[in-house]
């Protein structure tokens, strides 16, 4: 069973992030806790809907809307509580 608050967890949300997203950063540049959206990094709406993609792919968590994605992409944290509140 995954441990959705590990570190291990979030540095693999990082990797998700930066490939579907094509960055060229290292996860250790993204912390837990940074703005995705209005962030460093600035994701798009084409971002968003390849990383809410890659979740459904990866860990069968659906998140659908664009509110419901906003919240899920504040940062590397609410992205892991959206995915260990919906997993089964």
């Amino acid at each position: 069973m995954t441990d959705f608050s590990s570190a291990a967890f979030k540095q693999e949300l990082k990797r998700l992030v930066i490939e579907e997203c094509d960055k060229d950063i290292s996860p250790d540049d993204i912390a837990d806790d940074a703005p995705l959206l209005r962030g460093d990094l600035d994701l798009d709406s084409l971002d968003v809907l390849q990383i809410c993609m890659a979740v459904k792919s990866r860990y069968g968590v659906r998140i659908e809307g664009s509110s419901a994605a906003r919240k899920a992409l504040v940062s590397i944290n609410t992205l892991a509580e959206t995915i260990a509140s919906k997993s089964v």
